[in-house]
């Protein structure tokens, strides 16, 4: 029930929204919403369960807090939240964590050490719902007193980084669920801070505050609001008519497009944008694109025909900087790069159509038929497909520029453009040619190129997508499986630049741009909004964002 300073709160806001913002419905005229796109979506299905890929966006950090997070943008400090905070051992083998007192699920039964140890024992005997791949990280869970204690198969610097991304259910729950893979969750119970589906329709749904929230003393919002939306232009033109407070997403020419539609629309480019590379498959089923894709001067010259300036002016409309590493290791990431690994392959990643065609003709690519376009080394035709996500516009167009490029070259390509789905399915089914993607980032490379590049990845129905690749390297193992063995930076770094040296002389990646997070938000309703003069965290409201939940405490209502 709202308190009376809270009712306050939202009649004035309310006032403000009947003349500057249309998103409320009249649900809000009791609730303060904040109307928020944590993904683009075809349709809205109702899974709120938070150990699968295809949950909704709003399920981890609002509806399943995380035991801790670690702020990027401040140092990947560590913000107790469910854990009050956590140990580790001197010999990076036992990671202790110390349980929050007084916590309750949003059902109200107390939260408790046993919850905390049934998760991870979950997603130990349950591999599929392990998408961190914590489980074989983890020997142990041991609850002792108010702590609950977890050995590792290894030492691990980073151990707790990668602990606290394993969701925390209630065991009450999640203990009578016969099969946890298939379990759509519906009416989750957890311990965030919007827990309470209230509705749920084909084009929105909204979650509202968990009666029992152990953090509502700095909560001042009752509601998230998120309406469906496909794609960019969807989210654009919903922007531009004040309809959203906070989004993460591409806009054109954002300034003319958005800022100045309505005074109230601000926006920042985070300054923690991670690689956005072009991948090539290795294991191509069709002949002739595998004899292409698999030779190091064509990928090459792929990359020495790629315009990056173009691409990051045109399609990213200037957000983000043209990557020329080998290794797709983004400038985030510049201080764990080796400058002589990085200038020895800078010439392959550098805009040069007269020198990508002279490594295509080195390699045998030459144009038999006349046509403009060259054949293998062995004389077959082939035509290469570029795919990105229908309607991720700044994708698209980058996808378009870059095969005009490489036709500059003579080599035959085009761009396609699938909806996620099939997009996805395309790289894990090892039947695409080539696909943009973007990575998941950390406190250092190692979360980027492991996911990206650790052969255990790779399995025909793997995941993430970013290793779909499949160049595999039993070295680039090692090395990653050793990164955090040790706490020391200074081996750690040895390990960083040897990955990146075989990467690089591999070229196992296009590298196209480092890109930027970018953010928009409206102050009509809200203030308290991060920025670049309030820098606290990542803006993004993307899942896999923790900081997303501490930047929701730090927004109040206008009075």
């Amino acid at each position: 029930m709202l308190t009376t300073l809270k009712k306050s709160k939202v009649a004035l806001a309310v006032v403000a929204a009947a003349t500057a913002f249309m998103a409320p419905t009249a649900s809000a005229a009791d609730q303060v919403e904040l109307t928020v796109v944590p993904d683009f979506y075809p349709q809205l299905t109702r899974n709120f369960n938070p150990y699968l890929q295809n949950n909704l966006r709003s399920t981890r950090d609002f509806v399943y807090e995380q035991l801790v997070i670690f702020n990027q943008l401040d140092g990947n400090k560590a913000v107790p939240r469910l854990a009050k905070g956590y140990t580790v051992s001197d010999d990076l083998r036992k990671v202790t964590f110390e349980i929050r007192e007084g916590v309750k699920w949003s059902d109200g039964q107390a939260f408790t050490p046993e919850d905390v140890k049934y998760s991870f024992d979950l997603i130990r005997e349950n591999s599929v719902l392990d998408l961190p791949g914590n489980g074989k990280l983890i020997t142990d869970v041991k609850v002792k007193g108010n702590n609950v204690e977890i050995s590792l198969a290894e030492a691990n610097a980073s151990a707790a980084f990668k602990l606290v991304q394993t969701p925390i259910v209630p065991k009450h729950i999640w203990s009578k669920v016969e099969k946890p893979e298939a379990f759509a969750n519906e009416n989750p119970v957890g311990t965030g801070p919007f827990t309470e589906v209230s509705s749920f329709t084909s084009n929105l749904y909204v979650q509202c505050e968990n009666p029992n929230y152990w953090d509502a003393a700095n909560l001042d919002v009752d509601c998230l609001r998120m309406p469906l939306i496909k794609d960019n232009d969807g989210l654009l033109a919903k922007a531009v008519a004040s309809e959203l407070d906070w989004s993460t997403s591409f806009i054109p020419d954002i300034e003319a497009t958005y800022g100045s539609a309505n005074k109230n629309h601000q926006h920042w480019s985070a300054p923690i944008g991670g690689p956005v590379n072009f991948l090539v498959n290795f294991q191509h089923p069709d002949a002739a694109k595998n004899e292409a894709l698999t030779n190091l001067n064509f990928r090459r010259a792929l990359s020495a025909s790629l315009d990056r300036e173009s691409i990051v002016d045109i399609a990213y409309y200037g957000n983000g900087s043209p990557l020329h590493s080998g290794a797709g290791l983004a400038a985030f990431y510049e201080s764990w790069s080796d400058a002589s690994v990085y200038k020895a392959n800078k010439a392959y990643n550098t805009f040069n159509t007269a020198y990508a065609k002279k490594l295509l003709k080195e390699a045998g690519f030459k144009d038999v038929d006349g046509d403009g376009f060259v054949e293998t080394p062995t004389g077959k035709k082939f035509e290469l497909e570029v795919q990105t996500v229908t309607g991720w516009t700044d994708w698209n167009n980058a996808s378009i520029l870059a095969v005009e490029n490489f036709a500059e070259a003579g080599i035959n390509a085009k761009s396609v453009t699938p909806d996620f789905a099939v997009y996805n399915s395309n790289m894990t089914g090892g039947t695409f040619d080539i696909a943009l993607t973007n990575y998941f980032n950390g406190p250092d490379p190692w979360l980027t190129w492991d996911s990206g590049f650790h052969s255990r990845f790779m399995a025909k129905e793997g995941n993430p997508r970013f290793a779909m690749h499949r160049y595999q390297n039993a070295e680039v193992d090692a090395l990653l499986d050793g990164f955090y063995k040790t706490a020391d930076k200074a081996e750690q770094l040895k390990s960083a630049q040897k990955i990146q040296k075989i990467l690089a002389d591999n070229q196992t990646v296009i590298p196209v741009l480092s890109g930027a997070a970018q953010y928009q938000y409206n102050t009509t309703r809200f203030t308290g909004w991060w920025n670049g003069d309030n820098a606290k965290g990542n803006p993004s409201i993307h899942q896999g964002v923790p900081e997303r939940l501490l930047h929701v405490l730090d927004l109040k209502p206008k009075a």
